[in-house]
């Protein structure tokens, strides 16, 4: 043999690998089991964001106990006339445009910047005009949150729908 050659002993390295991967099942199965954790529908956090950070604005939707369905919006800095709520078919369009064009500050440094003010592009929300009395809706703007309740309707319109006539092939 020439020289001093290192040698890899494989059986140590494919043991770590092995306990690696036995170490991120039981993490994978603790976090992630329906039945337990942060998934399980038995364990629900109402807390829980499950929205995406970068939705704008904030908002809250929930169904309340005589069945309306509430759209909350966070929408301070925005005046009530600046925003347009609309229903088109099943959906409720909402979209808002900022009254005053910000103006940036010659000079200023911020430390943290979260706040923002930005138009709000047409966005849609299914309410099936069906089962929601789109014509009672109500929609109320108090120290920056918008609330828009619409009311069930007293009798749902269900249709008998299409029939589909099946044929035997060839015939």
């Amino acid at each position: 043999m020439k020289g001093n050659r290192m040698y890899v002993d494989i059986g140590s390295m494919l043991d770590e690998i092995f306990d690696a991967a036995k170490n991120f099942s039981e993490t994978f199965r603790d976090n992630f089991d329906p039945t337990k954790g942060p998934c399980s529908t038995f364990d629900h956090d109402e807390n829980a964001d499950w929205y995406p950070s970068y939705s704008y604005p904030p908002m809250n939707i929930y169904l309340t106990a005589d069945r309306s369905i509430v759209f909350e919006f966070a929408v301070a800095g925005f005046d009530e006339k600046d925003i347009s709520l609309s229903f088109q078919g099943d959906y409720m369009l909402f979209a808002a445009r900022m009254g005053l064009d910000p103006v940036p500050e010659e000079g200023v440094r911020y430390f943290k910047r979260r706040l923002k003010l930005k138009d709000i592009e047409k966005q849609k929300y299914y309410v099936p005009a069906d089962k929601f009395d789109q014509e009672k809706v109500k929609a109320v703007f108090r120290n920056g949150i918008l609330k828009v309740s619409v009311p069930p309707k007293d009798t749902t319109e269900t249709t008998e729908g299409v029939r589909i006539d099946i044929v035997k092939e060839g015939e």
